[in-house]
C-alpha cells in the first residue's frame, strides 16, 4: 500500500511539472513563479533520491543525464521521411495546384512556415517518448534520443486531457535555434578559440549530433512539430486536425499556419511572409504548402523522393552589397583552382558572410571583379555565397585587377587548364598540401568513410605535425600520436581510434568513393562495386570493361584507368589493405529474370507507380536502373512531365515506354 502511495505521489509531481513545462516552454504562458516550479522539482528529486526505484526514463529529472556515447545507432523510420519538391515562384505554385486538381475536384491547403533547422522524428508509445531520430537519408537516420530529451519544449509524456492518446505515434518536426541564442553560442566559441557556427541551422544540426548530451543541453534548442507519420489507435480526416491534436497533446506547433481555400490565398500568404520573415526570432527559408485532406493526400500519393500533395515555396535569394577586400586562390582535392573573394563581413540570409566564390578565371574576367570593388552578393539555398555583379557606379579608380597565378600558391606546381574545361588545375597532385588536406576531409566525411570525430581542424593538426601524408596514414595513427594534439583528451583519442577501426568494415563502395577518383561519385562507386567483386579486380580492369558498364562513359573510364595506373595511388591502396580496410564487395546474386541485362531509365511522374515501385519491379525481373540516357540504354520509361532524358532518348532512337507499355511488358515477363 505504501508503494502505491509513493507511485501516485511521483506521478502527481511528474504530471504537474510536465504541465508547467508546457505552459512555460510551449505556450509561453507560465502559471506559477520560477520559485514554485523549483520547489516542485526539488520535491521530485528528493523523492527519487530516497526511492530510486521510482525513477523512469520519462521522469522530468531525466532530461539531461548519462555519459557521452561513442557514436549513434541507426534507426529505420516506420514511414519514409520524404523530401519536398520546390517551387521558386508564383507560376510554379499554380502549376502545383493544377496537378493536384487533376486528381481532386475540391481542395484546400494548409500553409506553414518552413523552419530552417534539422528535421527529426519522435516516437511515442502509449503516450511516452521512447525514441528520437534524425531524418538521415529519409529511410534511416541516427538515434539522438538523449539529445532530444534536453529540449524543454519536447514532451516526455503526452498531455492526456479528455482526448485519446494513440498507442504508437511517430511525430515529425524541426529542431531550431533562436538567432539570439546563436549569437550567445558564437561569442563563447570565439572566446575559446573555436570557429563560430555559420548560421542557426548548422548550430542546431551540430548540437543535435553532439556525443555528449550535456553539451546539447547548454545550447537551448527548441522544436516545432508539424506532422504525424506512423500512427496506431487514432485517425484524422485533415492535416489541420493533426495540428490541433499535436497542440492539445502538449507539442509546440508553429502558430502561424493557415488554411487557404484557393491557390491565390496560398500565394498571398507566401508573399506576405517573404516580407515579414525578418520579424521572427528564428530563421525560415520558405513556406510549406500541403493538401489539407488526408484522403486527398492518399489519392495523390508520392514519387520515390517527394509527396505529390505538398510543395515547398522557397524564398528568392537574399542579396546585399559589400566590398571585396582581397581575392585569393583555393585548391580543391582534385587540384581545381577556385578564386575566392574575401569580403568585408556582412549578414546575409541569417549568417555572417566573409567569403564568396568567384567560380573560375573566365567568370572572374567576365564579371570584371577587382580588389576594392563594391559587389552585390547572394546566397540561394545551400550554395556558397556568390558575387552577382559589380556595382560599377561605386568605383573610385583605385581598384586592382587580380592576376590569375601561373603556379599553385600551396606547392608552386604549374597551374594548367585542359582543353574543353573551364576549371584550371594544380598539377602538384599528392605533393600539394592543399589537395592532400581536401582529400583527407573528403575521405573522412559522412558520405565516404564516415570517420566520426575526424574534422578539418584535427586534419590540419595531423598535417602540421607531419603525422599523416595520405589517407592510408590515418589507419596507422597511435594513441601516443593523438594524445599530444590540442583538444585531444583521453576519451577523444579513444573515440577516434574506435571510429577508425569501425570504418575499416565499411562496404567497398564507400571506400571507392572515398578514394576521391575524379568523376566517381557515390552512385558510380556503387555501380562499379556491383560489377567488380573486389578492389583488386577493379584496379586491374581494362578500359573496355569499364565502358561496358551503363554508368561509365569515356570520361570516367579515362579517370579510373589513370588513377589506378599511378604508383602512389597503388601504394596507398596497398597500405589500406595492410591496415585491414575492407576491399571486398558483397556477393551479388545473379539476376535471372526475363529483363536480365536490360538497362532502364525512368523519367517523369507515373500515375500508378512511384519511381521506387517501378524500379523494384524492373529489378525483380533482372533489369537494371541507370541514371542517364546513353546508347547502352535499352528502354526509357516516361511518365507525366518527362525531362530532358526523354528528349535525349528520342534523339538516340532509344525505345520509349509509356505506362501502359510498361504494364504490358511486365505482364509479358511474368
Amino acid at each position: 500500500m505504501e508503494e502505491e502511495k509513493l507511485k501516485r505521489r511521483h506521478q502527481e509531481l511528474s504530471e504537474k511539472i510536465n504541465y508547467h513545462n508546457y505552459r512555460y516552454y510551449v505556450l509561453d504562458e507560465p502559471e506559477i513563479s520560477d520559485a514554485e516550479y523549483d520547489q516542485l522539482m526539488r520535491a521530485l528529486i528528493a523523492l527519487e533520491e530516497k526511492y530510486p526505484q521510482l525513477v523512469t526514463s520519462q521522469s522530468p529529472t531525466q532530461r539531461v543525464g548519462g555519459q557521452p556515447v561513442a557514436g549513434f545507432t541507426t534507426v529505420t523510420h516506420q514511414l519514409p521521411m520524404l523530401s519536398l519538391a520546390n517551387a521558386f515562384g508564383e507560376e510554379e505554385l499554380r502549376s502545383f495546384d493544377q496537378r493536384v486538381k487533376k486528381v481532386l475536384n475540391q481542395v484546400d491547403y494548409v500553409v506553414e512556415l518552413k523552419i530552417d533547422g534539422l528535421a527529426i522524428s519522435l516516437t511515442y508509445q502509449d503516450g511516452e517518448f521512447t525514441r528520437g531520430a534524425t531524418r538521415g537519408d529519409g529511410v534511416t537516420g541516427e538515434d539522438v534520443s538523449s539529445n532530444l530529451r534536453t529540449i524543454r519544449s519536447l514532451p516526455l509524456a503526452l498531455l492526456k486531457g479528455d482526448g485519446q492518446v494513440p498507442s504508437v505515434a511517430e511525430v515529425r518536426g524541426e529542431v531550431y535555434l533562436l538567432r539570439k541564442e546563436l549569437e550567445r553560442i558564437n561569442e563563447a566559441r570565439t572566446a575559446n578559440g573555436e570557429a563560430p557556427f555559420a548560421n542557426t541551422r548548422n548550430a542546431a544540426a551540430g548540437s543535435i549530433r553532439q556525443l555528449d548530451p550535456r553539451i546539447t543541453a547548454k545550447r537551448k534548442l527548441d522544436i516545432f512539430l508539424y506532422a504525424l507519420g506512423y500512427l496506431v489507435g487514432i485517425q484524422f480526416s485533415t492535416h489541420e486536425e493533426e495540428l490541433e491534436f499535436l497542440q492539445a497533446r502538449g507539442f509546440k506547433v508553429n502558430p502561424h499556419y493557415r488554411v487557404c481555400g484557393t491557390i491565390q490565398e496560398v500565394i498571398d500568404y507566401c508573399l506576405e511572409w517573404e516580407v515579414k520573415r525578418d520579424t521572427l526570432p528564428y530563421d525560415i527559408d520558405g513556406i510549406v504548402v500541403k493538401v489539407n485532406s488526408l484522403a486527398g493526400q492518399a489519392l495523390l500519393g508520392a514519387t520515390s523522393k517527394s509527396p505529390r500533395w505538398a510543395i515547398a515555396y522557397k524564398f528568392p535569394p537574399q542579396q546585399v552589397t559589400t566590398k571585396v577586400k582581397d581575392i585569393i586562390i583555393g585548391i580543391g582535392r582534385t587540384g581545381a583552382v577556385t578564386p575566392v573573394a574575401i569580403l568585408e563581413p556582412v549578414f546575409l540570409a541569417g549568417s555572417l558572410v566573409q567569403r564568396a566564390t568567384l567560380h573560375n578565371e573566365e567568370e572572374l574576367q567576365r564579371k570584371d571583379i577587382r580588389i576594392g570593388d563594391t559587389v552585390l552578393i547572394q546566397k540561394a539555398g545551400e550554395i556558397i555565397p556568390e558575387v552577382v555583379k559589380v556595382v560599377e557606379k561605386d568605383r573610385t579608380g583605385r581598384e586592382k585587377t587580380f592576376i590569375f597565378p601561373e603556379y599553385c600558391p600551396e606547392c608552386n606546381s604549374k597551374i594548367v587548364r585542359l582543353a574543353g574545361e573551364t576549371v584550371a588545375r594544380c598539377t602538384g597532385g599528392v605533393s600539394c598540401p592543399a589537395q592532400v588536406r581536401e582529400h583527407l576531409i573528403h575521405f573522412a566525411s559522412r558520405g565516404a568513410m564516415n570517420i566520426e570525430g575526424l574534422g578539418p581542424a584535427l586534419i590540419n593538426q595531423l598535417l602540421d605535425k607531419g603525422l599523416v601524408h595520405n589517407v592510408a596514414d590515418l589507419y596507422y595513427l597511435t594513441y601516443e600520436d593523438l594524445i599530444s594534439l590540442e583538444r585531444m583528451g583521453d576519451k577523444s583519442v579513444r573515440n577516434l581510434l574506435q571510429a577508425l577501426e569501425k570504418s575499416k568494415k565499411n562496404s567497398l563502395d564507400k571506400l571507392v568513393f572515398a578514394l576521391g577518383i575524379r568523376f566517381v561519385g557515390a552512385q558510380t562507386a556503387k555501380a562499379l562495386v556491383e560489377h567488380f567483386s573486389s578492389l583488386d579486380s577493379l584496379m586491374e580492369a581494362s578500359s573496355e570493361e569499364f565502358t561496358a558498364l551503363p554508368e561509365v562513359g569515356p570520361r570516367i573510364t579515362e579517370s579510373l584507368v589513370s588513377f589506378f595506373q599511378q604508383t602512389q595511388n597503388r601504394e596507398v591502396i596497398q597500405r589500406l589493405k595492410d591496415a585491414g580496410v575492407n576491399i571486398q564487395g558483397e556477393k551479388q546474386e545473379k539476376k535471372t529474370g526475363n529483363l536480365a541485362g536490360k538497362n532502364f531509365v525512368l523519367t517523369g511522374t507515373l500515375a500508378n507507380y512511384t519511381r521506387q515501385e517501378a524500379a523494384k519491379l524492373i529489378e525483380e525481373l533482372g533489369g537494371r536502373i541507370v541514371s542517364s540516357v546513353s546508347k547502352k540504354t535499352d528502354y526509357v520509361l516516361v511518365g507525366e512531365d518527362p525531362g530532358s532524358k526523354y528528349q535525349k532518348a528520342q534523339e538516340l532512337g532509344i525505345p520509349i515506354l509509356e505506362e501502359k507499355d510498361f504494364q504490358n511488358l511486365l505482364e509479358d515477363n511474368k
